[in-house]
């Protein structure tokens, strides 16, 4: 039987029991004074597993989060896309200027933004201390008022102001975005 999922306001109460990575998103949040409201769930690899949570969250844009890198694997790229979106990495290249655009190997994402595979998400941007990692987002989700991402782990999803991602996290964590259309 599925469990029901319930929007909670900040962070959980069961605090012990959270990753490090976790704690460190909760942590960075409340320091800039960002708010959120949060989910808890079962692990979500895939958009479909995903789609009771974004009911719960809405009416956050739920994103897509893809770790990729060039052929020569020296540049690095987190792209923040509508769930239902399909790009070609053609296009996409082309805007970056980037040549032959894959899915990065695991490790990359460990080692750059401290997350493993179905927990991609801006959060991660936060340990990325060297500015290995260029984050690109679609301009149908900057448009949107709410975004909403995982806290370096796929088993809680939260959702925040756009305003609040652009202005304060990315600053906070010394990021900028690149806009693309796809």
């Amino acid at each position: 039987m599925e469990t029901e999922l319930i929007l909670q306001k900040g962070r959980p109460a069961d605090w012990e029991d959270r990753k490090e990575t976790e704690r460190a998103v909760y942590d960075l949040l409340d320091s800039l004074q960002i708010g959120y409201d949060r989910v808890d769930h079962e692990a979500a690899f895939t958009m479909e597993a995903c789609a009771a949570i974004d009911r719960v969250l809405e009416p956050a844009a739920i994103c897509k989060n893809l770790f990729l890198c060039n052929a020569q694997k020296t540049k690095f790229y987190l792209l923040m896309i509508l769930g239902d979106k399909k790009f070609k990495t053609k296009d996409l290249s082309h805007q970056i200027n980037s040549s032959r655009l894959s899915f990065a190997p695991e490790e990359f994402m460990e080692k750059y933004l401290g997350t493993t595979a179905g927990s991609a998400s801006v959060m991660g941007l936060m340990n990325d201390r060297g500015n290995q990692v260029t984050l690109l987002i679609d301009e149908d989700v900057i448009r949107e008022e709410y975004v909403g991402c995982h806290p370096c782990i796929n088993t809680s999803s939260i959702r925040m102001k756009m305003d609040d991602l652009l202005q304060k996290f990315l600053p906070a964590v010394r990021h900028e975005y690149t806009s693309v259309h796809l």
